[in-house]
C-alpha cells in the first residue's frame, strides 16, 4: 500500500466505510416505527436506496410509505431522535465489526503518520461509544461529527469543514465514502473521492467511467491503479 504516502490528508466516511453499522440504522427506524405501531416493511436494500441519496429522501420516503405516521408525528425531529434512541440501543446489544479490510487500512495509515479524518453525520455520543469497543478506530486522530456542521452531506460543508481544521493548503487530499450523498458531498472539494461499496450504484457508474471517481468494493481492494488519475 505505498500509493498511501502520495495523499497528505485522508478523509474517511464511517457508517458503511469503516463500520458495519448500517444495518443497525435501519434496525433502529423499524423499531422506532413499530414502537409507534406502524410496520415499515421495507428490506434492507429499500432502504439503503433511501437513506443514501439524500439528506432529506429517507424521511420523505419513510411518510410515503406509512402517512398514517405523518399524521401522528409530522415533526421529523421528534421520530429522528426516537431512532437514535433505538440505535444506541442496538449498539449496546450488538458487537460492531469493521468493514472489510478497515482494520489494515487504517494502520496502514497510522505507519506512514498520515493525516485522517472522520467525517460522519452520527452524532459524537454514538461514536463515542462505538470508539470504546474498538481500538483501530482509536489510531484515527481527528473527528467530525454532526454538532461540527449545520449542514449535512450531499452538502460539501462537513467535508470543507474537515480540510479547513486539518488540511494544509499543499496537501494532496483522498476521501472514501460508500454512499452517492457521500460522494456528491467529497465532489464539492478538493479531494479525489473514492466510493467503496460491494455493489456499483448504477447513479454513480458514470463518474465511474469518466474517472471522477474512483471505485474499489472494499477497502483491501484499492491499489494505485484503481485511483482516478
Amino acid at each position: 500500500m505505498d500509493w498511501v504516502k502520495e495523499f497528505q490528508l485522508f478523509l474517511l466516511d464511517f457508517d458503511g466505510l469503516l463500520v458495519n453499522t448500517e444495518r443497525l440504522h435501519y434496525l433502529a427506524y423499524i423499531r422506532m416505527c413499530k414502537e409507534r405501531d406502524f410496520n415499515l416493511d421495507w428490506s434492507f436494500t429499500e432502504f439503503c436506496e433511501a437513506a443514501h441519496y439524500d439528506s432529506k429522501m429517507l424521511r420523505v420516503k419513510i411518510y410515503e410509505a406509512l402517512p398514517e405516521l405523518h399524521l401522528q408525528e409530522p415533526n421529523w425531529s421528534t421520530l429522528y431522535t426516537e431512532k437514535k434512541k433505538h440505535y444506541l440501543t442496538l449498539l449496546k446489544e450488538s458487537e460492531i465489526e469493521l468493514m472489510p479490510g478497515a482494520k489494515e487500512f487504517l494502520h496502514e495509515l497510522q505507519k506512514h503518520n498520515i493525516k485522517r479524518v472522520v467525517v460522519t453525520h452520527s452524532p459524537k455520543e454514538q461514536v463515542q461509544f462505538i470508539k470504546m469497543q474498538n481500538k483501530d478506530l482509536q489510531t484515527i486522530e481527528h473527528w467530525i461529527t454532526r454538532e461540527d456542521y449545520e449542514l449535512s452531506k450531499p452538502h460539501p460543508e462537513p467535508y470543507l469543514t474537515a480540510i479547513e481544521r486539518f488540511g494544509n493548503e499543499s496537501d494532496k487530499i483522498i476521501g472514501f465514502e460508500d454512499s452517492p450523498r457521500g460522494i456528491s458531498s467529497l465532489l464539492g472539494t478538493s479531494a479525489q473521492a473514492v466510493l467503496v461499496n460491494t455493489n456499483i450504484v448504477s447513479k454513480l457508474e458514470p463518474l465511474i467511467n469518466e474517472k471522477k471517481i474512483s471505485y474499489a468494493p472494499t477497502l483491501k481492494d484499492i491499489t494505485r491503479e484503481k485511483l482516478a488519475k
